[in-house]
């Protein structure tokens, strides 16, 4: 596979463990809500609201921020706040945020992403276990590709 162009997406990364989690969804779906949740529990800021996705000769998938929001996380009721950041993450995890998953999903469920197929979690992000359903569907993402 060869570096193909990259791409900007609507979406938002944090990087846990160093490891790419990219959250999909409509606007106003809760990925910059999902995104502070995993923040307050270790994970770092990539990018909100956009992302830069490319393939890489190695199979995998970066994301890293637009360098004009990079660093910036949108907090409903308080605007625009900056944070430390990681500027490139592989991306592991693809979280799709969605008002009613499936109770039992499909256990290979992935997304195409950049021309690359990555694990896929679809989730509420209203439920308050959310974080830890992320946190275990990365360790479930990495055990399998080990």
């Amino acid at each position: 596979m060869t570096d193909a162009a990259p791409e900007t997406i609507h979406a938002t990364c944090v990087a846990i463990d160093g490891l790419g989690v990219l959250i999909v969804g409509p606007s106003g779906s809760g990925k910059s809500d999902l995104a502070l949740r995993l923040i307050d529990r270790g994970a770092m800021l990539v990018s909100d609201d956009r992302c830069i996705v490319a393939a890489r000769d190695d199979g995998t998938v970066s994301v890293s921020p637009p360098a004009t929001i990079a660093g910036k996380i949108e907090v409903r009721g308080i605007g625009i706040v900056t944070m430390d950041h990681v500027d490139d993450a592989p991306l592991a995890l693809v979280v799709a945020l969605e008002n009613d998953p499936p109770r039992m999903p499909d256990e290979d469920d992935t997304i195409e992403i950049a021309r690359c197929r990555v694990p896929r979690l679809r989730t509420d992000a209203g439920q308050a276990s959310a974080p830890i359903k992320v946190a275990l569907a990365l360790h479930g993402a990495m055990a399998k590709m080990a």
